[in-house]
């Protein structure tokens, strides 16, 4: 099939490579001309592991396409997905401004049948709003169709390839036997595709990524209260997640989430639940105690050192996760926020998002070559992201590079015994904290 896919962000263009991937021809319109033409050049703008090996794939198979031009696009396609972004406002409602004017820009364009998907996280009742913009600006047929992303960033192209579900969400049969067209690799394989009302399927993007906060931030809590009783949350979960109606996944506790999905779904889902006079209650506790876990470790850091004027801080970490260049709501810049404005210096590592940070903070933090350079005169190091090169550290060389053995680990990232053993002050989330000045 031909394929319209507008907008080039993460989800725009890890789903335009996997449709190509899957045999369709894909046309990725953009406006940033800048951006366009680093892709027809085959660059790729975003890092994600196993994206840039697909797209150069398809690219050279002549699949896989970009413009700045919606008009010559459309031209090419039955089917437009759009992939647009939908920030936060103040209030915390969706910005539907990218879909509404590209929804109205096709219904202006369009010269045939189009089935117009949309790919974006958007609140429900946006398909209604973008079939009746479009419908406002032509007299051809079209359908509207929800049909929301469940991408991890990190693992997108092994969730883009291998999803656990597709859900659609479409009352119309063409729509329906068109979108069968498109998964048919998929269910081939065995993977579901869940069919359901257009708002069903709207509300289920929110709903899935809302719960996930809410189960990451609950094992906040509960690691939190092991540090109040003595208990070890390694434990716990362990327990918890061998209860199948749990699962082990998201219960590993830290410095809180962040990204461009859970907290802006969160804010979303809460905003939309005013707008119809019903009350989040835990959507908003979640949202009030995420925002605390994120900087929790800084009472640690003032209780070891008391002032932090002039303390060298080594940071481990820029991106909210692992495998992302993503900084949005990252961890680490609540962080350096706080710690800059109690006077402490920072030395970041983080070789992949770096990039974006300097553009976020420029020369207000220094930026150090490798993870070891991080550490060279540092009073402690602190732990940001779980990248996997801060795994399995030279704990000797650390010592060596460090003026003080102080290590703040919001990832929990090493068993206790390990930096004990090497005489570090070792402080994580809802675990003993071994301070070899009382051990």
């Amino acid at each position: 099939m031909n394929i319209t896919i507008v907008g080039t962000g993460y989800v725009g263009l890890v789903t335009g490579t996997t449709l190509a991937e899957l045999g369709n021809t894909v046309y990725c319109v953009d406006v940033d001309e800048a951006k366009v033409k680093q892709m027809q050049s085959g660059q790729i703008p975003i890092y994600e592991p196993n994206l840039e090996e697909m797209f150069l794939r398809n690219i050279q198979a002549q699949r896989l396409h970009f413009t700045t031009k919606l008009e010559e696009a459309l031209a090419h396609c039955e089917v437009i997905y759009l992939a647009l972004p939908t920030p936060p406002g103040e209030d915390g409602s969706a910005d539907l401004s990218y879909v509404l004017g590209v929804a109205s820009q096709i219904g202006e364009l369009m010269q045939d049948y189009k089935m117009v998907v949309n790919k974006s996280t958007v609140p429900v009742g946006t398909a209604q709003k973008v079939a009746a913009l479009i419908a406002a600006k032509t007299s051809h047929p079209f359908d509207v169709v929800s049909n929301p992303e469940f991408l991890r960033e990190g693992f997108a192209v092994e969730d883009s390839m291998n999803p656990a579900r597709v859900v659609v969400g479409t009352q119309s049969e063409k729509a329906r036997e068109l979108m069968s067209k498109i998964y048919q690799p998929f269910t081939n394989t065995g993977i579901p595709i869940i069919f359901m009302d257009e708002k069903s399927s709207e509300l289920t993007k929110y709903a899935a990524n809302s719960f996930l906060a809410v189960k990451i931030t609950f094992m906040n809590e509960i690691a939190n209260y092991c540090e109040k009783v003595g208990a070890d949350v390694d434990k716990v979960r362990l327990g918890m997640g061998s209860d199948d109606r749990i699962g082990h996944r998201f219960l590993f506790p830290g410095i809180g989430y962040g990204g461009s999905c859970f907290p802006k779904d969160v804010k979303a889902l809460i905003q939309s639940g005013q707008e119809e006079s019903f009350e989040f209650k835990i959507l908003q506790a979640t949202e009030e105690i995420n925002q605390k876990q994120k900087v929790i470790l800084i009472k640690d850091i003032e209780s070891y050192f008391g002032d932090l004027k002039g303390l060298k801080i080594a940071l481990w970490g820029l991106a909210f996760k692992a495998n992302t260049d993503d900084i949005r709501e990252a961890s680490s810049l609540d962080n350096i926020q706080l710690l800059l404005e109690k006077g402490a210096e920072i030395t970041a590592y983080d070789s992949i998002a770096e990039a974006n940070v300097r553009k976020l903070l420029g020369s207000k933090i220094n930026y150090a070559k490798s993870m070891y350079e991080a550490l060279e005169g540092a009073d402690a190091l602190l732990i940001a992201t779980e990248w996997p090169e801060f795994k399995n550290p030279n704990f000797s060389l650390m010592a060596q590079k460090m003026k003080q053995k102080v290590i703040f680990d919001g990832r929990n990232l090493y068993p206790l015994e390990r930096p004990a053993s090497y005489q570090f002050f070792y402080k994580s989330i809802g675990r003993k904290t071994f301070d070899p000045r009382v051990e």
